[in-house]
């Protein structure tokens, strides 16, 4: 691909919200990602659900296909796909809020992204936050982040390291946990109502649920390794 696809599901109502769901990737590629790579199958599974509990109220979602399957080093190539995704999304829904879904590289990409005009939350799922991760431009956003306990892939404490740097720099951020691995199989149902429940909370189109909310207020780190 010669540029990122948008996969788009209209809101069945007057549109109030768009959330962009980025699936993930590996280190270093250049192919463009297979079409039933895993990590694309579970993300679109994820956004076919929030879009079925939702688009009623109002949101549009958007599965972004990234140009090549990789990160890539300093070219970040999922954070410029992104980029470009969120431009495409202000061009086409004007001033509506954001909320960044993204899995893994994805995680990373949406988190990097996290401080771009319109974003209000990132729902991030087992991300790739390696150390040295900017955390700055997350400054008053809201970050929801779940990570599987057993994660052999993409270790948890990565993303509680990343955490407790994003809250000290502003951010409002929760951070759960769930027994299971990279792939959100394990216990899928738990990572499916997580995310639309963040999601629609980001967007405006529901009050954050008990438990989030609770940790959102929490200071670290008892807000930040949450059982779910």
């Amino acid at each position: 691909m010669t540029e990122p696809v948008l996969e788009t599901r209209a809101a069945t109502t007057e549109p109030r919200a768009v959330a962009l769901f980025c699936h993930g990737g590996t280190v270093a590629s250049v192919e463009p990602p297979k079409e039933r790579a895993l990590s694309v199958v579970r993300m679109r599974a994820i956004e076919q659900f929030v879009s079925s509990a939702a688009a009623g109220q109002g949101l549009t979602t958007c599965l972004l296909r990234y140009r090549v399957a990789g990160w890539n080093g300093a070219a970040a190539d999922a954070y410029a796909d992104v980029r470009w995704a969120l431009d495409r999304i202000r061009a086409e829904h004007g001033d509506l809020p954001v909320v960044l879904v993204g899995h893994s590289m994805g995680g990373r990409a949406a988190l990097r992204a996290g401080g771009h005009d319109g974003v209000t939350a990132v729902c991030a799922l087992a991300p790739w936050t390696p150390p040295g991760e900017p955390v700055g431009h997350l400054r008053d956003r809201t970050v929801a982040i779940l990570h599987g306990s057993g994660d052999r892939w993409v270790p948890a404490q990565l993303s509680a390291d990343f955490a407790v740097r994003a809250q000290r720099a502003g951010a409002r951020v929760a951070r759960f946990t769930v027994p299971g691995g990279h792939s959100m199989l394990r216990s899928a149902h738990r990572w499916h109502a997580f995310t639309r429940d963040v999601v629609l909370a980001g967007a405006g189109l529901a009050p954050m649920r008990p438990d989030v909310a609770a940790a959102l207020a929490r200071p670290a780190p008892e807000g930040l390794a949450v059982p779910l």
